[in-house]
């Protein structure tokens, strides 16, 4: 957030003191410690209708060539379709679920075992461990990175079968892509429903647990900070990558091979999707050491939703053009497709240099030079509940002084650009970038709500320096 140049140190409750005009604010870290009627809404409404809203886009596409009203329009002019739609529906049946058996225990092969096969096999190895931030209760966790090995790995392989080995068709995802959405619904909440009683009965590190009393809250937002099972088996770090993200460009390349099998081509859409999209988690994966300072690792809490959300959400509404482009086949013209690449590769452009702007200051204390000066910033300080006064920065210069979250707008810029490779005849494609608004937007409040409980006016000297939030003049 705005260039912080060092983590606060913190109360073993993970309570920030900061001085505010001379009265002392308690700031929260992580999610909320009670819970309010609204909150409580939010949580029991996404719990009752997330898995709806996936299945009912799955289902519009493999029943309705992705025209998300007619299963309404079915529904209404005859209630019984409803009973028809779901006799139409695929069910989890045994291929689907050795497929998914096999894909997670050779991920969770991968996450474990990569760093001791290169020891052995690659002399000089040193390892990619590296250091989380501090959570609440004090602890600064190790990580061992090597998701880009996960998924160079995965993706060798997947490609030496599609033009070698033959041992599965390259259109495996695709054809039993409704079967595993209920193998991933139940890896999902599996994993949400260990998560809860794990916290409770046997949590990683107790003081890293907060407890609302509430217990749809808890369920959902999660109880521990950081679970784990043995030294490095870290939840959120392999949920969110390994089930999720590897998967995301075996899902696209998927679906390039189901167009190519019934049209005898693949579209430039299809193509662009690929690309940009696969520069995305690549770059993911190439950075991700750097995740590990994100709002996920840092601020989340791991209970459903992000354990359900990861399993399910992200890798079924996250890939949805290229299912689109499936069954709706867009072709561009050459001026079309150039100027989606191009919105394409300035987003990406504008999200990484803004996130590597803020990762040089940082770890230079900033000295360092941000488009060829040295960086303006502001002085901030604040003062931890044991007494003790801390200092940090906020930078206000390079793609820091146009926005507060410019790297956002990168991100919803490349958003935007993967919906569009779908044209404009539905609005199921268009899913992302709404719902990656909504997202980006909120934690944009959520971080500012917690940056100015922590610094209190200097806070307020950051925004008046920095006055836009997305974008200079709007927002």
């Amino acid at each position: 957030m705005g260039g912080e140049g060092q983590e606060p140190k913190t109360s073993k409750k993970g309570n920030i003191i900061v001085t505010n005009g001379g009265k002392a604010n308690l700031g929260q870290w992580g999610r909320a410690w009670e819970v309010d009627w609204f909150s409580l809404a939010c949580v029991i409404f996404l719990l009752m209708f997330a898995p709806l809203i996936v299945y009912y886009f799955v289902m519009s596409c493999d029943q309705y060539q992705c025209a998300l009203t007619g299963p309404i329009i079915d529904v209404y002019t005859r209630p019984s379709h409803l009973t028809e739609i779901w006799n139409r529906t695929q069910f989890l049946n045994w291929r689907a679920a050795n497929i998914y058996f096999v894909w997670v225990t050779f991920q969770v092969f991968l996450y474990m075992f990569i760093p001791d096969l290169c020891h052995k096999f690659l002399p000089g190895y040193i390892g990619g461990v590296q250091e989380g931030a501090r959570t609440p209760a004090g602890t600064v966790n190790k990580y061992e990175i090597n998701g880009l090995q996960a998924w160079i790995i995965t993706h060798i392989l997947w490609f030496a079968n599609a033009y070698h080995f033959h041992w599965f068709s390259p259109t495996i995802i695709f054809d039993n892509w409704v079967p595993l959405l209920w193998c991933a619904n139940i890896l999902g909440y599996t994993i949400s429903i260990f998560a809860m009683i794990k916290a409770n009965y046997f949590p990683t590190n107790s003081d890293d647990c907060k407890f609302t009393g509430n217990f749809f809250y808890d369920y959902m937002m999660g109880v521990e900070f950081n679970p784990r099972i043995g030294k490095w088996f870290d939840f959120k770090l392999f949920f969110n990558g390994r089930p999720g993200i590897i998967a995301w460009t075996l899902i696209n390349l998927s679906y390039a091979a189901k167009q190519q099998e019934l049209y005898g081509y693949v579209t430039n859409s299809m193509i662009l999707v690929n690309v940009l999209q696969g520069i995305y988690v690549l770059d993911f994966f190439w950075n991700e050491a750097w995740y590990l300072k994100t709002i996920d690792i840092c601020h989340d809490h791991f209970g459903w939703y992000l354990g359900w959300g990861d399993c399910v959400w992200l890798p079924y509404l996250y890939t949805l053009q290229g299912l689109y482009l499936v069954y709706n086949p867009v072709e561009h013209t050459t001026t079309g497709a150039v100027s989606i690449l191009f919105l394409g590769l300035v987003g990406y452009y504008i999200f990484r240099m803004t996130n590597h702007q803020k990762d040089l200051f940082r770890r230079t204390n900033g000295k360092c030079r941000i488009w060829g000066k040295k960086p303006n910033y502001i002085e901030c300080s604040y003062t931890s509940v044991d007494g003790e006064k801390h200092h940090s920065k906020l930078m206000i210069s390079g793609f820091w002084g146009v926005a507060r979250h410019f790297n956002y707008t990168g991100d919803l810029m490349g958003s935007l650009a993967y919906c569009l490779t779908c044209g404009f005849d539905h609005i199921l494609p268009y899913f992302y970038i709404i719902y990656m608004t909504i997202l980006l937007v909120h934690r944009c409040i959520r971080d500012e709500h917690r940056c100015s409980s922590k610094y209190g006016k200097d806070w307020k000297r950051y925004t008046d320096a920095v006055p836009y939030r997305l974008l200079r003049g709007i927002f």
